[in-house]
């Protein structure tokens, strides 16, 4: 799943490339039973209403909550600065999913026939990359003088990603920040702090943790509810940067070593932004292009391998922590009290 370095390397994409645009028209294969009468475009009900609200609509800018894609829009015929939005359209991609912009043929014929992947790249390059093929949804823009613009597409190969649309209320009018409306909305409600942001001390990451006392260090920096954005391949890289065990107790875990941790959270996920995210699976960028985070790794999917700590003598093993992998030394990561169980 695409974490917190995945998506911001998205957003900072998304502003390059469409801020400014138009979307003039929206396409999906999205219809999911279980999502019927639900506020996500896998509702074919809501699908619709999406669709209409978006047509013609401005996207001023994206930016991110966790692990959730924000992308702000004005809408069309409203009268107000260029900088100022009324709606904002969610996408969490969840396992698979990764968003591309690019020029794309429709395949009306495939389509009619119900073929998969009726969408394509008009040009050659990483667009075609197959990990790029399984598109499920399409905005297709214009700029500012009605010309095409392109398409802003979702591929999403196992088809779990989120999609919906939130209106801020008349109450939020006049709210400077541009977030409240935002923050109420129940996708987004009990996310915790944001790790990159200059409010998130060593003493808040304490507090937030210590509100798990007994559990696993790594499921607990994995809970979004307690820090937000931090998955499965960083918090391996964090603990191994920290010397902390993923079992270990977060109350064993010693007051050095969580000022380790708290540096390490920080350093780690910039790291993994500087280095455009981490395509071991099948992220992508904006542009297609794979990320090198995965060049990077000292301990997710190194099983077997010599760890990499200079000085250290041990081998990274792989074990089951709370129904995840996780990945460390078993030298410069021993556990210090006993591991809790079920947690």
């Amino acid at each position: 799943m695409p974490e917190l370095p995945e998506v911001q390397t998205t957003v900072n994409g998304l502003n390059k490339k469409v801020k400014g645009l138009v979307i003039r028209d929206v396409w999906t294969d999205y219809n999911s039973p279980s999502k019927m009468n639900r506020d996500n475009i896998k509702s074919p009900a809501f699908f619709a209403r999406f669709k209409k609200k978006l047509a013609g609509a401005k996207i001023v800018e994206a930016s991110r909550r966790g692990k959730n894609i924000l992308i702000h829009v004005s809408k069309a015929g409203a009268k107000k600065s260029s900088s100022a939005h009324d709606a904002t359209i969610l996408i969490h991609m969840k396992m698979t999913g990764h968003m591309m912009y690019g020029r794309y043929a429709f395949d009306a014929k495939k389509s009619a026939r119900k073929e998969r992947d009726p969408w394509s790249p008009v040009d050659n390059g990483p667009l075609k990359d197959p990990f790029n093929k399984f598109i499920h949804l399409v905005f297709s823009l214009s700029d500012a003088h009605g010309r095409d613009a392109g398409q802003l597409v979702l591929s999403d190969m196992r088809k779990f990603a989120k999609v919906t649309f939130i209106e801020k209320d008349i109450a939020d009018s006049n709210d400077k920040t541009q977030n409240a409306y935002l923050m109420r909305s129940l996708h987004l409600a009990g996310i915790g702090p944001e790790p990159l942001e200059s409010s998130f001390t060593y003493d808040v990451m304490r507090v937030r943790l210590m509100k798990r006392p007994s559990g696993k260090i790594k499921t607990v920096l994995m809970t979004p509810e307690i820090i937000a954005g931090i998955g499965n391949i960083y918090s391996d890289e964090i603990l191994w940067r920290a010397g902390v065990n993923p079992e270990e107790r977060v109350e064993n875990v010693p007051e050095k070593k969580l000022r380790l941790i708290f540096d390490a959270i920080k350093s780690t996920l910039r790291k993994g932004i500087d280095f455009g995210g981490d395509s071991m699976s099948d992220y992508r960028n904006i542009d297609g292009e794979r990320g090198t985070f995965q060049e990077q790794h000292n301990a997710y999917r190194k099983t077997g391998k010599p760890c990499s700590k200079p000085g250290c003598k041990g081998i990274i093993v792989r074990k089951m922590v709370g129904a995840r992998s996780a990945h460390f030394c078993n030298v410069h990561q021993r556990l210090i009290g006993k591991a809790p169980k079920g947690k």
